[in-house]
């Protein structure tokens, strides 16, 4: 998924405003002062969305949906002020909001986020909607899919989701990932028509498939280290590395598509927003004339499709 860049001279995981006290929230505070004051402190970190994920917070901690904390706002935290006060204080140290409510949304799916395997980002769903746009276009039904570092399955689901008559499957080379994106694909009602294979990259594959999908780690070695906290210290290496110039998965990908695509086929392919023409120029070079590119809903390129007659 997107990986932020880093943002000199600012962290996102600086230590807890001094305003930030040990006991923070009390059982007889309301839902609405405790969502005004942990706004508030987050604010005061730094955080950009804090009021958004003030309220994402106390939404976790309490079980209460957003409608409910605004029609319940004079209701007191009770037993949730302890869980708050855990959720503010990981928050505050620079967890990112997602890996301590444990979900997160994605095009428009409730999914697992779970430890050691890729945060889903917002800027991604881009790769979805050129996929979907561009199968539409060809007319492909029944399509097959794959996915290619498949991770939390958000891709996967999300493609599944949206075209009923599809079967993918994801592959990917952790164990942590191939079982969240399993238990995603049931969460989503899925699993029927989505399965998942631990292997590395293409090595076990054998078929052919009408879409093929990859968000590759494509951070450089050296960009490593720059990398916003929140995502350097929470996301695995073996999902942002992309080899010392970060195209390492692509010189791969370029190579095998060929044989993974059907006649008529597609794939669209997830890139850092520095990458298209060193991307789009591998494609080329093994041989595929139908290379475009999208931009995210930031205004960066974000997607490489590449078509076959």
């Amino acid at each position: 998924m997107t990986r932020p860049p880093s943002r000199p001279g600012w962290s996102a995981c600086s230590a807890r405003p001094r305003e930030f006290k040990a006991s923070m929230f009390a059982a007889d505070e309301t839902l609405s002062a405790a969502r005004r004051r942990l706004g508030a402190a987050l604010a005061a970190a730094g955080k950009e969305s804090a009021a958004l994920e003030a309220r994402i917070l106390l939404e976790a901690a309490t079980g209460l949906d957003a409608l409910a904390l605004l029609t319940r706002g004079e209701d007191r935290l009770g037993d949730a002020a302890g869980v708050l006060e855990r959720f503010a204080a990981r928050r505050l140290a620079g967890e990112p909001v997602n890996r301590i409510t444990g979900t997160t949304n994605f095009f428009g799916l409730d999914l697992l986020v779970a430890p050691d395997v890729l945060d889903p980002r917002g800027d991604t769903e881009i790769l979805v909607e050129t996929a979907l746009e561009l199968l539409t276009r060809k007319g492909v039904a029944n399509p097959r899919i794959l996915d290619l570092g498949v991770g939390s399955g958000a891709i996967l689901c999300a493609l599944l989701d949206a075209l009923p008559d599809g079967f993918g499957v994801g592959v990917d080379f952790s164990a942590d990932a191939c079982a969240c994106a399993r238990t995603n694909l049931a969460r989503c009602g899925l699993e029927s028509r989505g399965k998942v294979i631990r292997g590395d990259w293409t090595a076990a594959l054998s078929g052919r498939f009408d879409l093929v999908v990859s968000n590759p780690p494509y951070i450089s070695h050296a960009e490593i280290a720059e990398l916003d906290c929140e995502v350097r210290n929470h996301d695995p290496l073996l999902a942002l590395d992309g080899g010392p110039d970060g195209l390492a998965p692509y010189r791969l990908l370029a190579g095998e598509l060929g044989r993974l695509l059907r006649p008529g086929g597609l794939a669209c392919f997830e890139i850092g927003w520095r990458q298209a023409d060193d991307v789009s120029a591998l494609f080329r070079g093994a041989g595929f004339g139908r290379v475009s590119r999208r931009r995210d809903h930031g205004g960066r390129e974000r997607v490489i499709a590449v078509e076959t007659d």
